[in-house]
């Protein structure tokens, strides 16, 4: 006798009841994914290639009839492994195949983009490459240029070797300089208008910093100006430059932050024109700095200032900002304004006239509109007579820098800084490149307290003081040290700035700078 006996097929839990429905659907959506995540784990798995692997084992990594590998994995995998690696390892990963490769630019693996570029001609195949894969969907694009360092090196175009003193060496100097500067502003035209051919469709594009060099408008003047018609003597370059940059404005959709800054001949009077008004309303940060701009034109007009309701941020030629500007800052349609930076440069100052600034009045009026406002002011070679008109009592000043070539700041602008601006004031920068370094001047000459010292005791809030080119003496610098203490987070002075008084000299059988380190606790983090 045969006997048939009837198995029956498990059922998944709570499906005989209604109410388990729904549990029936999640847990065979739980068994799809655990049957993927066990596919997947030999996939993984099959990458490691360890040898001694069977035809079995191969057999059950075939993925589509074809051994599993690094070029196998799904391109969202591939994205997903990349989002957690730094843009370095990213690069070093993407080498392992083709399909890595392909994957390294994804649009979302580089929401921002950040290049510091040096201006030589080495740096144009690489920047071309990277433009072409990421301009076209980047969504933050900040971008530096620096000629400097490419200027102090040797071997540049015109570098001819040295140069005998005896057999004219001067004008051999000058004229590989000139040289290498032709060269350099050449090979900026040519990166300028490789960022800006590669955004010019952008749509999505939120923030778009481009900086260029200050030293050639600081060092240089209007020499760049000189230089910059003989690399482009028609006028071509510059003229479809200045086309690009309108035409990205133009082209801009959801533009928050625009910053040019020491930009050669790239933002005119007209720019700002070419934004539509839904941007300009909505626009958060602006800032263009260019004292290259001829006579009295300016970059941006007090009519143009009344479209951007929405700024925090501002940042203008301290000669551009007037006392119109600051009424429509103060208007009722207008956020408050957060920050404000402003370029005072002696070109600016002796081509364009300080009558129409920013009086007392309209920077308290400013104040009580904005009261989080706060000023930041960077000033490169101003007499001190032009510095007693900018500086108005009522300005929030918070961050000033002075750097100078020709004149040198005198110890009454230092105190009366002290002494406006005690509740504000957080960072003060004293620069003086001047070539001598035997003769700093010093700033506390003919004073009975030194400026920089009175600066620490009345500013409270001094979190940064750097000092290059101005002479300190020992004695003053740890007095400066000790009054702020551990709230001086920064206290930067150059070595050929300290200057010791003779008895402190004779009594000390090492070096003074190191004894002056292990006096005070804070000096560790100055000198390295």
């Amino acid at each position: 006798m045969l006997l048939f006996l009837s198995v029956p097929q498990p059922r998944p839990p709570g499906a005989r009841t209604r109410a388990g429905a729904a549990r029936v659907a999640r847990w065979r959506r739980q068994r799809l994914r655990l049957q993927q995540l066990r596919r997947l784990r030999g996939l993984l798995r099959g990458l490691r290639g360890r040898p001694g692997a069977g035809s079995r084992r191969r057999g059950r990594m075939a993925l589509c009839g074809q051994a599993a590998g690094a070029a196998s994995l799904p391109s969202e995998l591939i994205v997903h492994i990349f989002s957690f690696l730094p843009a370095p390892d990213r690069l070093r990963a993407s080498a392992s195949c083709s399909h890595w490769r392909e994957c390294l630019f994804y649009p979302a693996l580089w929401p921002q983009l950040r290049i510091c570029l040096r201006v030589s001609p080495a740096e144009q195949p690489r920047l071309e490459f990277l433009m072409r894969k990421c301009g076209w969907f980047v969504r933050e694009l900040r971008v530096e240029f620096a000629a400097e360092n490419y200027l102090s090196g040797g071997g540049g175009p015109g570098d001819g070797g040295g140069a005998d003193p005896g057999t004219g060496g001067e004008e051999v100097e000058a004229l590989q300089l000139s040289t290498r500067w032709l060269e350099v502003l050449r090979t900026y035209l040519e990166l300028v208008l490789c960022v800006l051919v590669s955004i010019r469709n952008n749509r999505n594009l939120q923030k778009f910093s481009l900086f260029g060099d200050i030293s050639v408008l600081q060092q240089q003047g209007s020499l760049s100006n000189t230089y910059l018609s003989k690399v482009d003597p028609d006028g071509k370059k510059i003229k479809q430059i200045q086309q690009l940059f309108e035409e990205i404005l133009s082209n801009s959709r959801q533009l928050k932050w625009l910053s040019c800054g020491f930009m050669l001949e790239i933002v005119t009077p007209t720019s700002l024109s070419s934004l539509s008004n839904s941007i300009a309303n909505t626009m958060e940060h602006l800032s263009l700095l260019d004292n290259n701009i001829p006579g009295n034109s300016t970059l941006i007009t007090t009519v143009e200032l009344e479209r951007f309701v929405n700024l925090r941020s501002l940042a203008l030629d301290f000669c551009d900002f007037t006392a119109e500007m600051a009424r429509v800052l103060t208007d009722s349609n207008h956020v408050p304004l957060q920050r404000l930076s402003l370029l005072v440069h002696n070109v600016s100052v002796m081509h364009k006239s300080l009558d129409n600034m920013p009086n007392d009045e309209h920077w308290k009026a400013l104040s009580r509109k904005s009261t989080s406002l706060r000023v930041y002011i960077m000033a490169f070679d101003i007499k001190s007579e032009d510095m007693l008109k900018i500086l108005k009592p009522s300005i929030p000043l918070e961050r000033i820098h002075f750097d100078s070539y020709i004149t040198c700041v005198s110890g009454a602008i230092v105190d009366l800084i002290s002494r406006q601006y005690d509740k504000f004031l957080t960072h003060f920068i004293l620069m003086n490149d001047v070539i001598d370094t035997s003769g700093f001047p010093d700033l506390s000459d003919n004073r009975n307290e030194d400026p920089l010292v009175l600066l620490a005791w009345r500013c409270t809030k001094l979190s940064l003081l750097a000092i290059h080119g101005y002479t300190v003496w020992a004695h003053n610098l740890i007095a400066i040290a000790r009054l702020r203490g551990s709230d001086l987070k920064v206290l930067e002075v150059t070595e050929e700035s300290i200057d010791f008084d003779q008895g402190e000299l004779a009594d000390q059988d090492v070096d003074p700078v190191h004894n002056l380190i292990e006096q005070d606790y804070v000096f560790y983090r100055i000198f390295y």
